[in-house]
């Protein structure tokens, strides 16, 4: 027997019903509570338009007549109930009964766990975990708005490591906390993002199919066994970012799909409501209960779980209505264009809702045009991002590898040209997941050469990508110079260790790591101007770039050279900014990544001119290789005025 009784007030339900309820979570879903001091479950699900709603399950034999939710009076559309006697554990869905005569089995869209996959029935949960990362959530929070580095490990959570002693089985989340916080910790990566964690019921879609949105996948354990992974991180000073999907949803029958026999959470237009990329369903950003659900889920995770970001997937799809679609697939806005309005004043509210709750996290999209503003704030009228992958940098560089280094004179502006909107937007260089599957090679074998020369290549493609304005996100294996093509079967092939090329690859993303996040010039100004000032990018026929890094005055300035060719140079001379001392700090050609070795040492820059600067300096240039040399700290001048400095005299009397 289900029993009146509800923890919506109507404020909740006028919030909801205008899109600005953010903490739907806390009310909506299944939850323990006391009614009249007897203990149960509280359930309440949004359904319109359902002629019937009742809760089934093993405690019922899955009776559709034993405990019926009774709808609210306020035609807000929700069911709701208590059920008595019911706990933590209990196994449950949704039957309902549409006006169409036909009855739907849905998961709780709220629930906080799910059955582990392929089973689908929602469980009912309580949290019951301690954290211990104070400290981290502190300095979060201090640090906000401040520039601070970000290199990311973009991880699959079910394939960074298999136990194939044990029917090659992906680890669960407090073995991810023993095995992959240290390795990330050594390797001097300061984020983490993980692929999507949600309930998914097909493990092949690598988690962007999500049916469980509040949920973590059951195949790798129970919530608190997330949220030990994620504090386990923040106690050795790495944040977490979760790859979150408000883009689309599965057309699986126990999901959002047609949820009350209508289409209640995607636009009920085809030509809107569904993603051909991924044979999946589009929500309707205009409806105020998907845009309350949706910004909800986006809180829960920055508050139940400590995430320290969202990188938010498709964003681009989300943007225009013509994505994916040829001439007449497609229904413009109101004004006549293609960009979906309803969406990007979703996503404004969205980012200015993140940010005003957890000051400190960041927001960052996955977007592939050119729409204008992304990382604006709102308030300039930007979408709010913190960041926006960069990837057009990705595009042209990845093109730009391939080549033969012979054919690379005459493509320097593929390298170059990301440096004419470097600062346009706040970016994040991305050599994702996306770039290593569907037949599209491993980094590694995208470059061109016998073996010694492919993996000069990758190391050069690393150092570009570290030294380069923004920030940078690798995809597990690209680390250790993975041979092949990454599959969520078999996960990252760690036997290569045991060869000496895989192994410098990894030691130089590792001392790539340690350089960035030590020099404040590599990431001080990462998304301005004034930390970036080309050297040189004319001399094609060696395929050679110079520019400078630059953090605040005083500390001191990095000069790159990347060296995309072949050839060795025994003299190559560089303009510098100053005189002094600048130290090799940096140099891919190092035996201990795989070169050969040629290193320069510290030099004496020379009071000659050259690329319009007044002192030089002159060194041995390796073949395909990055180099940073460390200019000697400079004295900041300071100018006061000299009545400043000079004390008035007295007045004779």
């Amino acid at each position: 027997m289900v029993k009146p009784f509800s923890l919506l007030t109507d404020f909740d339900i006028a919030l909801f019903q205008s899109g600005k309820h953010f903490r739907l979570y806390e009310k909506m879903g299944s939850h323990m509570v006391k009614n009249k001091g007897e203990k149960g479950v509280c359930f309440s699900v949004w359904a319109p338009n359902a002629k019937q709603v009742s809760v089934v399950g093993d405690f019922n034999q899955w009776n559709p007549e034993s405990h019926v939710l009774l709808p609210r009076w306020d035609a807000s559309g929700i069911w709701e109930g208590f059920i008595p006697g019911l706990g933590k554990g209990t196994v449950y869905k949704y039957r309902i009964q549409t006006h169409m005569g036909v009855d739907l089995d849905k998961g709780d869209p709220y629930a906080r766990i799910w059955e582990t996959p392929p089973r689908t029935a929602s469980v009912v949960w309580d949290f019951d975990y301690r954290w211990k990362d104070e400290k981290w959530l502190k300095e979060r929070r201090s640090k906000a708005g401040k520039s601070q580095p970000w290199s990311v490990y973009e991880v699959h959570p079910g394939s960074w490591k298999k136990r194939a002693e044990d029917g090659n089985r992906s680890l669960s989340w407090r073995e991810l906390a023993d095995e992959l916080v240290p390795y990330v910790k050594e390797m001097g990566f300061t984020h983490v993002e993980l692929m999507p964690v949600m309930e998914h019921p097909y493990f092949p879609s690598w988690g962007y199919q999500i049916t469980g949105y509040f949920a973590p996948t059951r195949r790798a354990g129970e919530p608190e066994d997330l949220m030990y992974l994620i504090d386990a991180f923040h106690q050795e000073g790495i944040g977490v970012i979760l790859d979150w999907v408000p883009s689309h949803f599965p057309g699986d029958i126990h999901g959002l799909y047609f949820f009350d026999g209508t289409h209640l959470y995607e636009y009920a237009d085809m030509r809107r409501g569904y993603q051909p990329d991924w044979n999946s369903y589009v929500f309707d950003y205009g409806r105020n209960e998907v845009r309350s659900f949706l910004i909800s889920n986006a809180l829960f995770w920055l508050d139940k779980y400590h995430v320290d970001g969202l990188r938010v997937d498709a964003v681009a799809s989300m943007l225009y209505h013509d994505y994916s679609r040829k001439e007449g697939e497609w229904i413009p806005n109101i004004h006549g264009g293609r960009e979906n309005l309803e969406a990007i004043s979703f996503l404004k509210d969205f980012n200015e809702a993140a940010y005003k709750e957890y000051p400190g996290i960041e927001t960052i999209a996955e977007e592939s045009t050119a729409f204008p503003g992304i990382t604006k704030p709102t308030w300039e009228g930007g979408l709010g991002f913190g960041q926006k992958w960069m990837m057009g940098w990705m595009h042209d560089t990845l093109n730009y590898f391939k080549r033969p280094p012979i054919y690379r004179r005459w493509h320097q502006n593929e390298i170059t040209f990301s440096m004419v909107y470097a600062f346009s937007e706040r970016f994040m260089l991305p050599l994702s997941h996306d770039e290593v599957v569907h037949m599209k090679a491993s980094l590694l074998y995208k470059m061109p050469g016998d073996e010694a020369q492919k993996f000069a290549n990758l190391r050069a493609l690393f150092g570009h990508q570290w030294t380069h304005p923004g920030t940078q996100i690798l995809f597990m294996g690209g680390e250790i110079g993975q041979s092949t093509e990454w599959s969520h079967d078999l996960g990252v092939p760690w036997q290569l260790l045991k060869y000496e090329f895989h192994k410098g690859v990894q030691q130089w993303v590792k001392a790539l790591n340690k350089c960035y996040t030590e020099h404040p010039a590599f990431w001080r100004h990462a998304f301005h101007p004034e930390g970036y000032e080309w050297i040189s990018g004319g001399d094609t026929e060696n395929s050679v770039l110079v520019y400078l890094r630059k953090g605040d005055p005083g500390e001191p300035m990095l000069l790159v050279v990347c060296h995309f060719n072949l050839n060795y140079m025994p003299a190559y001379t560089v303009g510098v900014p100053h005189g002094g001392i600048w130290k090799e700090i940096l140099n891919s050609d190092d035996q201990t990544f795989g070169g050969t070795g040629i290193l320069n040492g510290n030099l004496k820059a020379e009071k000659k001119p050259e690329h319009g600067k007044d002192y030089s300096i002159t060194f041995k240039l390796p073949p395909m290789s990055v180099m940073v040399f460390e200019g000697e700290p400079q004295k900041v001048k300071t100018s006061r005025k000299k009545s400043d400095s000079v004390k008035a005299k007295k007045p004779k009397s």
